[in-house]
This record gives C-alpha cells, sequence and structure tokens, in this order.
C-alpha cells in the first residue's frame, strides 16, 4: 500500500506546484498567498508518503484529496484533477490492501513450506 500511496502524492506534489503556476497569474490573489498554501500542499504531500503506515496517515491524505478538490474554487480545472487523484488514492489504498494482504498468504505459506522441508 505504501508504494502506490507515495506514488500518487508524489503526483500531487507536481500538480499542485503547477496550479501554483496557473494560480499566480490570476488577478485577484497574490503570489505571496500563492506559493504559501501551494508550498504547504507540496510539503505536505511529500511528507505524507512517510506518514502513510502510521496512525492519522491515511486520515491526511484524504484531508489533502478533499484540500486539491477544492482548490477548484481558485483553479477550476483543479476540481478535475482533485477529483481524478481522490480517485487514484482510493484506489492506492483499497488495491495497495489487498497487495499487502497476498504478500502475507504468501510470506506464510513460503515459511510453512520451509519449517516442513
Amino acid at each position: 500500500m505504501r508504494t502506490l500511496c507515495a506514488s500518487t502524492l508524489i503526483g500531487e506534489f507536481f500538480v499542485i506546484g503547477f496550479a501554483g503556476l496557473v494560480a499566480m497569474k490570476l488577478d485577484d490573489a497574490s503570489m505571496g498567498v500563492v506559493w504559501t498554501v501551494c508550498g504547504i500542499g507540496m510539503a505536505l504531500s511529500v511528507l505524507l508518503c512517510g506518514m502513510i503506515t502510521r496512525p492519522g496517515g491515511i486520515q491526511l491524505g484524504w484531508a489533502l484529496q478533499v484540500a486539491l478538490v477544492l482548490s477548484g474554487f481558485v483553479v477550476p480545472m483543479m476540481f478535475v484533477l482533485g477529483l481524478a487523484f481522490g480517485g487514484l488514492w482510493w484506489a492506492s489504498i483499497h488495491y495497495g490492501r489487498k497487495i499487502d494482504e497476498a504478500k502475507a498468504r504468501w510470506a506464510a505459506q513460503q515459511e510453512a513450506e520451509e519449517a516442513t522441508a
């Protein structure tokens, strides 16, 4: 699960940065505010890569997904990208858990085979 979630978060890092470049061109947003918000989002996405398996890591990831969707009120394309990354986040968690369970079953099977040999 960790690898899939981290891949999604690194993709979000770049999307947030590119959204900051788009938002910087808007007349009603100052460059300082745009890069402060984008910097926090980018830093959070990188920090979450290491926190995924810790308590609250997945919930913080969901909070980041909600923030991405809400950023669509500033950069409208972020509604689409936020929903897409929300779907990727869900898939990373859902299928990542299935992969982790399959790996654990395989490891237990290998251990049992070695014990009987």
